[in-house]
């Protein structure tokens, strides 16, 4: 019998296929999903229209969206990132649906790799659909697109490594109370609509140290005043990453 008889030839795929395919299956199952769309495209549309057409905060000269934009995109980042990602991944959990996955021919890496690939191809799609609406409201961007990609990949790297931290050790009903809650106390205090000059000095202390802060911040350093890299913001979101994926590799608890 020579090895032409079985075709497909048996076995397990390429690992590089098997993480396309699986980073298709999890994009789909978000993009299906009402929740996850009403967390991820819904509600930072609404807050950039909203707050860009009515006088509610005050956000300095110029455009409100003009500031709004950059913290809105670093809102869209934290919404996949961390609240989707880390409830899907605490249910995936919790239903044993990571410790079959874990049992395929599919590694545990990549198995994570297929799902930051599916949250980079989410955020591309929000990127995308954001700048049309901001432009569509009279943005104009400033800076250039690298300084831009760099702070969305590292607040990228930050908050998934929060997001896998938390699904990984909490239960999935607390992942799902704490990632919410979290999410709205970011949104508040995180100088995506509310610019964090307005805050006391001490707390504004505390809170520019944020993932939040750091990625809205940076880009609002680029995209509104035109500045170069914002390496300050970068090393405050490298630590983060760091920090949270570290965490996550050594307390992930699959099962």
């Amino acid at each position: 019998m020579n090895s032409g008889t079985y075709a497909p030839r048996p076995g397990a795929a390429p690992v590089g296929r098997m993480i396309v395919a699986q980073a298709a299956l999890e994009t789909r199952m978000l993009l299906r999903n009402g929740e996850q769309l009403l967390l991820t495209v819904v509600i930072p549309s609404l807050l950039l229209v909203l707050f860009s057409t009515v006088d509610i905060v005050d956000t300095g000269a110029g455009e409100a969206v003009d500031f709004l934009a950059p913290g809105v995109l670093a809102l869209a980042v934290m919404s996949t990132a961390f609240t989707g990602q880390a409830i899907a991944t605490g249910f995936e959990r919790r239903y044993g649906v990571l410790k079959r996955l874990g049992a395929s021919p599919l590694p545990r890496w990549a198995l994570m790799a297929a799902k930051t690939l599916s949250v980079l191809v989410t955020e591309v799609l929000q990127v995308l659909l954001l700048t049309a609406i901001a432009l569509g409201l009279g943005w104009s961007p400033q800076g250039g697109p690298l300084a831009v990609l760099l702070l969305l990949v590292a607040g990228t790297a930050a908050f998934s490594g929060l997001g896998l931290l938390m699904a990984g050790t909490l239960r999935a009903e607390a992942t799902l109370a704490a990632a919410n809650l979290v999410f709205l106390l970011l949104l508040v205090g995180g100088g995506v609509i509310v610019p964090l000059d307005r805050f006391p000095d001490a707390a504004r202390a505390v809170l520019e140290w944020l993932p939040i802060s750091a990625l809205s911040d940076g880009l609002r350093d680029v995209l509104l005043h035109g500045a170069g890299v914002p390496w300050d913001r970068l090393g405050v979101l490298a630590g983060w990453a760091a920090a949270g994926l570290g965490a996550a590799a050594r307390f992930f608890r699959w099962e």
